[in-house]
């Protein structure tokens, strides 16, 4: 009689919970932005797990996983020489990954770029891009695993990458029609407050699959999944109350909006460095997250970067943060069990892991923005990458899927009806 493996049972249900983060992205997306795009943000989610399901299949999982030098994995492209069973499994779990990372790239591009652009960059990311820097930090022959780099999770390689492409389209694409007004910004309101808070909590909860269920390192120590789930809980808790705060602050409010994001930016630093440090550090870590994404989002805004849903902040600042969290929290019992690096300077062990750490985030960043920058700038010479003035205006449900998310409401109009009401 065959028994069931605990450890691989634990990485499927693992992989399930960051699958459903897809679900979490959705919502999250779909409330915070204009109603004429519901329906072409929630099926952009389904484009974003098909594509990056094949892309990884093909050559991401190879790349990030396979053998080869310090750069680069040149084996196991379609999964050649893998076994059933724990591989499989293992690939399913950093397939969630991926299109996490995926997902975080396309709130830079919502609500004016075209549908092809989804799957043409998508596949380029999934398949060549997201996976190099994979295997700097977590294949064991990766340049950055040897220095000895703290990313227990992901905060550079999910979200910093994923930001980073979301910064180039944003940039490339410019600001959505009426978000400035002689270089002012103006309010564009989420239409659903109560979607933001669901897809917040769906995300949440996909983050107890993202941490804990990365130990893979720690079989024979369970105890310890539970230890990275309490860190990973204060950290986004102190996220909240962290921008809740500050938005009371800064803007006289208590933004729920921001509320919601300072979890998930706790959450984004809370990634690399859940099982590398105490749960006070995590608390001091989460509230600076939470706080800075707030003020970070106010501050790219009032520069005329329009990030319709906070990508950079939420993810990129906050990866930022987390990733060289270490070097300061790192704890010397805890780099023992994950058995990566070195303690943090505050624990007496020196400049060399902030070192590292520092070196890892700036490597991920110019490597992902270059490389986006130059297939972005390719897209948008040949085929283009922004929907027409008419088709944003009306709204991309329309022009590009034929129907409104919300057919009750938008859907008794025409495209060409909706383009004239929308212009008065």
């Amino acid at each position: 009689m065959n028994v069931v493996n605990p450890y691989e049972l634990w990485v499927f249900i693992a992989a399930i919970l960051v699958l459903l983060m897809q679900a979490g992205f959705a919502f999250l997306e779909a409330g915070s932005l204009r109603s004429k795009n519901a329906g072409h943000i929630t099926g952009k989610q389904i484009i974003t797990l098909a594509v990056a399901s094949l892309a990884f299949w093909a050559f991401g999982y190879g790349i990030a996983f396979g053998n080869g030098n310090g750069f680069i994995g040149f084996t196991n492209f379609f999964l050649s020489g893998l076994p059933t069973g724990t591989n499989s499994i293992s690939f399913l779990f950093q397939l969630a990954f991926a299109a996490v990372s995926l997902a975080i790239v396309w709130g830079g591009f919502a609500e004016r770029a075209k549908l092809s652009v989804y799957f043409i960059f998508g596949l380029i990311f999934v398949a060549f891009i997201y996976p190099v820097v994979g295997h700097w930090v977590w294949n064991s022959g990766g340049w950055l695993a040897h220095l000895g780099m703290q990313d227990f999770a992901g905060s550079t390689v999910v979200h910093l990458q994923g930001a980073t492409a979301a910064l180039i389209g944003t940039l490339l694409l410019g600001p959505r029609i009426g978000k400035f007004t002689n270089k002012k910004p103006n309010a564009i309101p989420a239409h659903s407050i109560p979607f933001v808070y669901l897809g917040t909590f769906i995300l949440w909860i996909g983050w107890f699959g993202f941490n804990p269920g990365s130990i893979a390192s720690t079989v024979g120590q369970p105890e310890f999944y539970g230890y990275v789930a309490l860190t990973t809980n204060l950290a986004a808790a102190a996220g909240a109350l962290g921008a809740l705060f500050t938005a009371m602050i800064l803007s006289k409010k208590a933004d729920i909006g921001a509320m919601c994001n300072g979890v998930l930016a706790a959450l984004v630093a809370i990634t690399a460095s859940c099982a590398f440090v105490e749960p006070w550090a995590a608390i001091v870590i989460g509230a600076v997250a939470g706080s800075f994404t707030y003020w970070t989002s106010l501050f790219f805004e009032s520069k005329g970067l329009d990030d319709p849903i906070y990508a950079v902040s939420v993810h990129g600042v906050s990866g930022v943060i987390g990733t060289i969290s270490t070097g300061f929290f790192a704890a010397p019992q805890l780099v023992k069990i994950v058995g990566v690096g070195r303690p943090g300077l505050f624990y007496g062990g020196g400049f060399y892991q902030l070192g590292v750490q520092i070196l890892g985030v700036a490597s991920a960043f110019v490597f992902v923005g270059i490389v986006s920058l130059i297939v972005l700038s390719i897209i948008k010479a040949t085929i283009g990458i922004r929907v027409t003035a008419d088709q944003e205006t009306a709204g991309i449900d329309i022009s590009e899927h034929g129907a409104y998310g919300y057919g009750e409401t938008n859907g008794e109009y025409s495209y060409a009806e909706n383009a004239e009401r929308e212009a008065k």
